[in-house]
């Protein structure tokens, strides 16, 4: 069937999931949506109301709560629509999907890395700590959290503007993604993957190899700390955000390695850890850090009390 025609104006994502399961993963994805809403709105409601949560740690979490939100809003409700057949998305929310999906999992792998570093200096300099992490400080990894990002996507934004698509306009994937358009792309120069892989490193290998060695920095620290609550506190700290990174980076590395070792997972499976990867992680941020935080839990029950 000759689409060329069609394929400027809009794709048909193909969300391989057997049909009997299609109405519990609608069910679910329905829950995990609104529980995802709700949880990262009240982080985000406490730290604003709260002065005295206003500290880098905190904005930081602040930030992870809208980055979840608005990654959880950009995927999942389309990925709903499509498990109910409105599986046709136009070229431009198509475009605009892909490269928030790009920039946001940047921006998040590099603000773990900023809070990564953040707990290393209070743990392991915690007299230079006001000296070391400041305003100035956060702005700049701020900056930098938002123009590497921005960089790639503006790069692979003139990479996509390339591409012809004159066989097909079908995408194998459950929302639109950057790896699965070239794959049905008529153009065949490597140049349109090669910036994935510079991408992995620069946003997947370097910030997961930094949070490890500086929690390694941390817990080596943690264990000399004399005092019991002290130690209890420090590797408290490092276990939630180690359990967040986890979060976000496991389902990815999990398919890249059994399709490494020569794994070969069905469509199905691969659209089930990838589907995981975006929608879990988002949930789970903020009940890890309202459950594992005091303070964030504390602030979140009074802000209860008073309502009540």
């Amino acid at each position: 069937m000759n689409q060329t025609s069609m394929s400027a104006s809009e794709f048909v994502l193909l969300c391989t999931i057997d049909s009997q399961k299609k109405s519990y993963a609608i069910a679910i994805l329905t829950m995990v949506y609104l529980v995802t809403l709700f949880g990262n709105f009240m982080v985000i409601l406490v730290i604003v109301m709260n002065p005295h949560l206003q500290k880098p740690m905190y904005v930081g979490i602040a930030t992870l709560a809208v980055i979840d939100l608005v990654g959880s809003t950009n995927i999942t409700p389309k990925l709903i629509a499509v498990l109910l057949d409105w599986v046709a998305i136009p070229y431009g929310p198509c475009l605009l999907q892909l490269l928030l999906v790009l920039y946001l999992g940047g921006a998040e792998s590099f603000l773990l890395a900023f809070m990564a570093c953040d707990r290393y200096v209070a743990v392991v300099h915690p007299l230079r700590y006001s000296t070391l992490i400041t305003k100035r400080t956060v702005w700049a990894a701020s900056t930098l959290l938002h123009i590497v990002p921005t960089a790639f996507i503006v790069t692979h934004l003139v990479l996509i503007t390339e591409l012809s698509f004159c066989k097909t306009n079908i995408l194998n994937y459950c929302f639109c993604d950057y790896s699965s358009l070239g794959k049905i792309a008529c153009n065949e120069n490597p140049k349109y993957f090669v910036i994935l892989s510079v991408a992995s490193f620069v946003f997947g290998v370097f910030p997961i190899a930094f949070v490890l060695l500086s929690y390694a920095r941390i817990a080596y620290a943690a264990l000399k700390i004399s005092s019991v609550d002290g130690k209890r506190k420090t590797l408290n700290t490092v276990t939630t955000h180690l359990l967040v990174v986890g979060l976000f980076n496991t389902p990815l590395l999990i398919s890249h390695m059994l399709t490494g070792v020569g794994v070969k997972l069905s469509t199905e499976a691969y659209n089930t850890l990838i589907i995981v990867a975006n929608i879990v992680p988002p949930m789970f941020n903020p009940l890890i850090y309202s459950f594992r935080n005091k303070e964030i839990r504390s602030s979140i029950l009074k802000l209860f009390k008073k309502s009540a």
